[in-house]
């Protein structure tokens, strides 16, 4: 056996040993992970604080009004919603409109017709929103989330003021109805926690940070300190950028696991799926050395092994011959070990272990999204998101003119 075979097999070894060793990351995880249910606490203490929710919907006529209506169902005392209508060309403004003239104790709609110069339009929403906000403590969230236990909000409240959290993430739990979502999900996942691993995230020794815009509920005075989202407002991933800056400042980020809490569907087909994580992983990684790292991981771990068994297998039935044999069987214990480590990881996820035999070819287009966000990275191709364009950190085609008033108003009563 020559030395080139030699280097392919030590190569599948190694990647069979990064496989087995996160089967004790897992198990390490496990045991300090903290996921949430409406059924975590039953002492409420009685003088929670005064919480805004805030949600921006762009062209959300199938999601805003369950959203919005599971906010308005919450047992949460001291509550106001907001939600706002961010230039949408849909039915949107219409349902929330009438949601407030239903709920106005509650909840309140606002309208941003024009997009702000300078600003990414969820970050300019969120902006607007903040502006007419009387909390203490904000919850951000997104309009495609459904929360599912009316104990939501006072569940996270209880959990932040007990464990002394200024900023609390809360991740979803993810519905997926085709077979595009349930096969790319969890590899886009599994590439997330490569880099941002939930006990180093929670570590406030660690300066890794991270947070899911779906749910996060900081103190006002934390946000104001760190600029509101005048500090991200050219961040195409806001939540991101929040987190780091918290940790930056010393203060305490929490990121926990949900039962029953809240879920959301992020994408409902291919396209919106492939466009939607490409710009997560431009906004979340945000430079050239993590994507390729990424990218070079990813082509190593997960589509190397299967294109060696592949490969074993056809010059094994071919030729013959020991090095084939060497390198398939190999092969096959390295895709036997990957496999394993993903079941447990797909099952920790929720993620159905059905599609698990499919994850190389999710794998495979999951390496051509990390190929578009580096295309994006310095502008060279653009990203197209809720109808608006940006290329690199700016819009594509920005506002002529500043909107300094008239950007904000309530529909009149019908």
């Amino acid at each position: 056996m020559n030395s080139g075979w030699l280097i392919w097999l030590i190569l599948l070894g190694l990647v069979a040993l990064i496989w087995g060793s996160r089967h004790l990351a897992v198990s390490r995880g496990r045991r300090t992970a903290v996921r949430l249910s409406s059924t975590s606490a039953s002492d409420w203490p009685a003088d929670l604080p005064r919480i805004t929710v805030l949600v921006a919907a762009k062209d959300e006529e199938a999601n805003i009004g369950r959203c919005v209506r599971s906010l308005i169902a919450q047992d949460y005392p001291a509550l106001q919603i907001i939600a706002i209508n961010d230039r949408s060309s849909d039915r949107t403004a219409e349902i929330i409109d009438d949601l407030a003239r239903r709920h106005p104790e509650r909840f309140r709609a606002l309208h941003v017709t024009q997009l702000r110069e300078g600003w990414f339009g969820k970050n300019n929403a969120m902006r607007v929103g903040v502006e007419q906000a009387d909390g203490e403590w904000f919850c951000f969230t997104d309009a495609d989330c459904h929360f599912l236990s009316p104990r939501t909000l006072t569940t996270a409240v209880h959990y932040a003021l007990q464990e002394r959290v200024d900023f609390l993430c809360i991740l979803p739990v993810l519905e997926t109805g085709t077979f595009w979502e349930r096969l790319l999900q969890p590899v886009c996942a599994a590439i997330m926690v490569m880099w941002f691993r939930p006990e180093k995230v929670n570590d406030p020794r660690s300066k890794a940070a991270y947070a899911n815009g779906a749910f996060m509920l900081m103190k006002r005075e934390l946000y104001e300190s760190l600029g509101g989202h005048e500090a991200v407002r050219t961040e195409l991933n806001e939540d991101m950028h929040l987190a780091r800056l918290t940790k930056e400042a010393g203060r305490r980020l929490r990121v926990v696991e949900n039962e029953d809490l809240y879920q959301t569907r992020m994408y409902t087909d291919f396209r919106s799926t492939w466009r939607g994580w490409s710009r997560i992983f431009l906004g979340c990684f945000g430079s050239l050395r993590r994507l390729l790292i990424s990218t070079a991981v990813l082509s190593l771990a997960s589509i190397f092994p299967y294109v060696s068994l592949l490969i074993g297998v056809l010059g094994w039935l071919m030729s013959g011959g020991t090095p084939w044999m060497w390198l398939t069987l190999t092969a096959a214990g390295t895709v036997a070990i990957q496999l394993s480590l993903l079941f447990r990881f797909y099952r920790l996820a929720r993620c159905d272990v059905r599609y698990l035999p499919g994850y190389f070819l999710g794998a495979v287009v999951a390496l051509t999204m990390l190929v578009n966000a580096m295309l994006k990275l310095n502008g060279r191709a653009r990203t197209v998101w809720r109808g608006t364009a940006y290329r690199g950190h700016q819009l594509d085609s920005a506002p002529k003119t500043p909107i300094s008033t008239g950007e904000i108003h309530a529909r009149p009563e019908r």
